[in-house]
């Protein structure tokens, strides 16, 4: 989001503080825009990843309960990065080390200033608390030191989701159908980890950071994944997470504008996120791809993702995995139903696909595919082959194909049978009720 588009928070109006609920709203509407520009200025001038997020934490706890009392401040970014810097020269006096950084911090500090949080931090409201030229390099770090190859999978999403995103533990959780517990602890286990192995909060090498880059998307793609098609509990569909990983997506395409795979990635972000509102019916019950109605499909998100597109095939080197994924999405976005879809370019799209990121899913799908554009039978035999590799074992997704395949060729005991597999081996009761309505079906 532009600077000029993020709302404004003002000081409160005269007659009375704003309240509890107001400064609530205020602060959390702040920290979900401004959360990683204010925790990358803190780790660049505290050199602490750990601190600086704490910091940060401890300054919007501070700020729920001062501009409930005595309302918003007017440089509000400016407050919250101030008192965040108080509080990471109290962490230092307490250990008594550190001390030149120490004396480095104090003295950006005028002796009292800032000690009711009415006072703008650098003196000139409309002044922001950081170095313009730096901003980008600041989130651009935080997202490569959130994703660091030494943290888990599980660690990297929930540290990139609080330090980037700004999303609180609690809904981190709610997200991941998780204990809040849970993802406090991984959130400490990844600063633990990342303090114990020296990882300096900075941007990778140059010639390190496409490589670095890699994992990066996979964590928002991991984020996106889990909001379009949860992996368990009963909402098919978790949008904060879909919109957010959007965000995140958006914002890394703005500050790395010559990686062809941020562009695919968010083209396939936004060509996916566009059919959101026609998966589900009023009940929040699923909806197929054939039964849904396109005419809520949001068409300014399809126009968004056809343009980013075109970027990643602009820039060069060819459509990577995520290009890849993202052109086959346009296929279905583009297309007036699931008939009139250029299947024939599908099966191309993930045969490419299957080339350059092989997986048992790109399979899986490359013949749901070739099902569309030739017929059940050679699909089939696909499937069988994948079946027999044991590679997908233990995944819905399989049977659930094959089950739709032998329904198309007549065999109806056997679909029937490969259904009711489907729904015992799926974890989210929106796509078992599918799974198992359509095995009713067949009775």
């Amino acid at each position: 989001m532009a600077r000029a588009d993020r709302p404004a928070l003002r000081p409160a109006a005269a007659g009375g503080p704003p309240g509890a609920e107001a400064a609530r709203r205020a602060a959390e509407a702040l920290w979900r825009i401004e959360s990683a520009r204010i925790v990358g200025a803190l780790a660049r001038y505290t050199g602490d990843f750990a601190l600086a997020e704490d910091v940060a934490q401890e300054a919007l706890a501070e700020a729920l309960v001062t501009w409930s009392r005595n309302g918003a401040p007017t440089n509000p970014v400016g407050w919250l990065l101030a008192t965040a810097r108080r509080r990471a020269i109290d962490a230092f006096r307490r250990k008594s080390a550190l001390g030149e950084r120490y004396a480095m911090l104090a003295g950006q500090l005028a002796e009292g200033e800032f000690s009711s949080g009415a006072v703008s931090a650098l003196g000139r409201p409309a002044d922001l608390p950081w170095d313009p030229d730096r901003v980008d390099d600041d989130v651009l770090a935080l997202m490569f030191t959130a994703c660091h190859p030494v943290l888990s999978p599980e660690a990297r999403v929930a540290l990139t989701l609080r330090v980037v995103g700004g999303l609180s533990s609690e809904e981190i959780a709610r997200a991941f159908l998780v204990p809040t517990a849970t993802v406090q602890a991984r959130i400490t286990r990844a600063k633990k980890t990342i303090a114990a192995a020296g990882v300096p909060f900075e941007l990778p090498p140059s010639e390190e950071r496409r490589e670095r880059l890699g994992g990066v998307l996979s964590v928002l793609y991991v984020i996106f994944t889990e909001g379009s098609t949860a992996t368990t509990g009963d909402r098919l569909l978790r949008p904060d997470l879909v919109y957010e990983a959007v965000r995140l997506a958006r914002m890394l395409a703005a500050l790395l504008p010559a990686e062809p795979e941020v562009y695919g990635l968010l083209a396939l972000f936004e060509l996916t996120a566009a059919r959101l509102p026609a998966r589900t019916g009023p009940d929040g019950e699923a909806v197929l791809l054939e039964d849904q109605d396109r005419r809520l499909w949001d068409r300014s998100a399809i126009r968004r993702g056809l343009a980013v597109l075109g970027r990643a095939t602009a820039v060069g080197r060819g459509l990577g995995p995520y290009g890849l994924q993202a052109a086959i999405a346009a296929c279905h976005a583009t297309a007036p139903s699931v008939q009139e879809t250029d299947w024939e370019r599908v099966v191309l799209l993930y045969e490419a696909l299957g080339r350059v990121a092989p997986s048992p899913v790109v399979e899986l799908n490359r013949a749901v595919a070739v099902a569309m554009a030739s017929g059940p039978r050679q699909a089939l035999c696909m499937v069988d082959e994948l079946a027999v590799s044991g590679r997908l074992s233990g995944s819905y997704l399989l049977p659930s194909v094959r089950g739709e395949l032998l329904t198309r060729l007549g065999r109806t005991a056997e679909a029937r049978a490969e259904l009711e597999l489907a729904a015992r081996l799926c974890r989210n009761a929106r796509e078992r009720s599918v799974l198992l309505r359509k095995a009713a079906a067949l009775e």
